[in-house]
């Protein structure tokens, strides 16, 4: 995934990111250059790229209070937010037909802003789930509440989901993985660096806060946090680590439902599914040693424990939809102490986010009508052919890969689908019942609708044209189960700028690479590879041909590991491999399908950059990104991306253009010699 984007390096002659604005008539515009506007000039390209292309910005954008970082996925969000706000808001206003979007739309915006009402209700939006886990006396109580709370979206215990089998692409199938954690990842219960004691710390707090606030009895409370964060820590105890969960064959134990439930009795798995309407025979299991560690700590603890427990994760996971108390101490602990934002983003954008959740379609369909004409899409789909032929010469001039093993890249890439902008059709959400009256309830119907969409999937074909990502989301993926690449509209956006006035360089080194290149190359990083034409895991690769990949991947490992962020915390170069190898692959695969164009050919400068520093300076500008320590540390430990400053100056070390384009030297902090540079695709 793109998602989450991140940096590079580049050097120079200083005097060359400097000279006069050289733009041709055929450029020139009354906005300022999309990037020479960010340069930082007291910086060298070839001591810190990332700096030197994006710095300028970055010191006349400080993080504002409410947010955890700022930079170009703010500037699109923020974009996006002002036309979403604007739909919503006029839905409000009128009254419509139950069930249609207009409806839907409308009614949620309004029941989100609705404060006063939101006020006086305090808890009592939950208060039948509430009733529900004080009436529990046995074991099978707490499972029957827990399958309750899978329905409901608060999901304790574990994760359950549908998706494509791995192994047979065509068939969907239920999954049971590890979860059941307040904290982001399992290393926050075991790390003893000081900044990570001291979140455990006030997650311990926390937990004493709000289980206050719910019983009023401070005696009570902090009896009941000492036993969630016991059992919350006993099942982190067995919980995979994030790279471990790379391994798409270590996480796959397709299971009988008789066999499960003999595996792990105490979780009456039949009854669980009878009560969520699950018609399955069998079940992929990801973590087996984690369902029977789950099934014995229930006959561990007391059932007080365990109410205690399931009442923590169903108010955590509703917080930000109920009364201020509860909703400021959420921001609290995982905004403030977790990520370091200062204060709370304006209600209407955090309502924004939740209606995104529940009605993305809904909202997409007026989105896409009013914001991505036709043209920009076909520019768009050319520019995912060009890349794609590019890839196609790559795989072919590989110089460690056998001819066999190229066949059979070959007959992936070419079999790879390319959704572009937005779905053919969109989810019907007629049936989903949103009112005025309540907001939190309101999230609780959406999270039911979503639950029952998903669990319907098992008895029906696989829908292959479906999206993952709303039209309006600034982000992209590809799906190895459908061998498929998914882009959205809103992830062509240059904040601030109409499309026909950015030049093919900066799209290409923006888009081109750090999205569809991107993309493109997840099919093959160290996970995708794995995965055939139709998507099945399978191994397709030759014994020497998989020896010579995870060689040069090793490498990558290697160079990620070695980078310093926050004073002594590194990145996870073995958990990050996938991102890393995707923006690689990217990079080189856009760069040689923008030297096919005539503003490559033609070599003419625009603010004083040539064509290849502008495609460099257009990929950084895709990253262009700062983020609080907090964040930082948090994202080290959480998150399968490398810092957005990391994601731009390391890849460019491996790429000879980058060397050529600033006049990169060994003088210079980020050079890397040629044959120490990593050559993957």
């Amino acid at each position: 995934m793109k998602l989450l984007k991140i940096c590079l390096f580049t050097a120079g002659c200083m005097s060359l990111f400097s000279c006069k604005d050289n733009t041709t008539p055929e450029k020139m515009s009354t906005q300022p250059d999309i990037i020479a506007t960010h340069i930082d000039s007291t910086v060298h390209p070839g001591d810190d790229f990332f700096e030197y292309a994006n710095g300028g910005w970055l010191k006349r954008n400080q993080i504002p209070p409410s947010e955890n970082g700022w930079g170009i996925f703010n500037l699109v969000a923020d974009t996006n937010y002002m036309r979403i706000k604007k739909i919503s808001e006029d839905a409000s206003a009128v009254t419509a037909a139950a069930g249609t979007p207009s409806q839907q739309i409308g009614d949620f915006f309004f029941s989100g802003m609705d404060t006063s009402t939101i006020e006086a209700a305090g808890i009592n939006p939950l208060k039948a789930e509430l009733d529900q886990i004080n009436r529990a006396a046995t074991v099978a109580d707490i499972v029957s509440m827990v399958a309750v709370m899978q329905k409901n979206g608060s999901s304790p215990l574990y994760a359950m989901y549908v998706a494509q089998d791995l192994k047979n692409s065509d068939k969907n199938m239920l999954y049971i993985s590890q979860g059941g954690l307040g904290l982001p990842d399992r290393d926050y219960y075991f790390n003893t660096d000081q900044r990570t004691r001291n979140i455990r710390d006030e997650y311990q707090k926390h937990l004493l806060k709000v289980l206050t606030l719910i019983s009023q009895d401070s005696i009570k409370a902090a009896a009941q946090a000492k036993s969630v964060f016991t059992i919350e820590t006993e099942i982190a105890k067995v919980h995979k680590k994030l790279e471990e969960l790379r391994d798409p064959y270590e996480n796959y134990h397709k299971m009988g439902l008789s066999a499960m439930s003999k595996m792990t009795p105490a979780l009456n798995w039949e009854a669980t599914f009878s009560s969520l309407g699950i018609k399955a025979d069998s079940v992929i299991v990801g973590q087996p040693a984690f369902n029977a560690k789950i099934n014995q700590l229930l006959g561990s603890f007391p059932v007080d424990a365990w109410k205690a427990y399931l009442t923590w994760h169903l108010v955590t996971s509703f917080a930000s939809y109920l009364s201020t108390q509860f909703d400021k101490e959420n921001f609290h602990f995982y905004s403030e102490i977790m990520r370091g934002s200062k204060e709370q983003r304006p209600r209407w954008k955090r309502v924004l986010d939740a209606q995104e959740n529940a009605l993305g379609d809904a909202l997409g369909q007026l989105f896409v009508k009013e914001y991505f004409p036709e043209k920009t899409k076909k520019r768009y789909e050319d520019l995912v052919e060009k890349i794609v032929e590019s890839y196609r010469e790559h795989i072919q001039k590989l110089d460690w890969m056998t001819d066999t093993t190229k066949q059979k890249a070959l007959t992936k890439l070419n079999a790879i689908t390319k959704k572009i902008g937005y779905p053919g059709k969109w989810k019907d959400y007629s049936q989903m019942k949103i009112d005025r009256k309540t907001y939190c309830r309101n999230i609780i119907a959406s999270n039911i609708w979503h639950f029952k969409y998903e669990i319907a999937k098992l008895q029906k074909p696989v829908d292959r044209t479906e999206w993952g990502m709303t039209p309006q989301t600034y982000n992209a993926y590809y799906n190895p189960s459908n061998n498929e690449i998914v882009l959205p509209a809103a992830i062509f956006t240059s904040p601030g700028y109409r499309d026909e006035e950015v030049d093919d360089a900066v799209i290409y080194g923006y888009v081109g690479a750090s999205t569809i290149g991107h993309e493109l190359t997840h099919g093959f990083d160290d996970e995708g590879r794995q995965f055939d034409e139709k998507g099945n895991l399978q191994n397709w690769w030759s014994k020497a041909d998989e020896t010579n990949f995870k060689k040069r991947a090793d490498l990558l490992v290697e160079q990620f590991n070695k980078y310093t962020v926050l004073d002594s915390l590194h990145p996870n170069g073995r958990a990050t491999l996938g991102e890393n190898i995707a923006d690689l692959g990217g990079i080189v695969i856009a760069l040689d399908a923008f030297k096919k164009t005539k503003q490559y050919q033609e070599g003419k400068m625009i603010a004083g950059l040539t064509p290849l520093q502008r495609y460099f300076m257009g990929y950084a500008y895709g990253w262009m990104q700062t983020r609080r320590p907090e964040m930082l540390a948090t994202q080290l430990l959480t998150d399968v991306h490398a810092p957005l400053f990391v994601r731009v100056i390391a890849p460019m070390r491996n790429c000879d253009e980058w060397y050529t384009a600033f006049h990169v030297t060994p003088q210079h902090k980020q050079y890397r010699d040629s044959l120490s540079r990593v050559r993957i695709w």
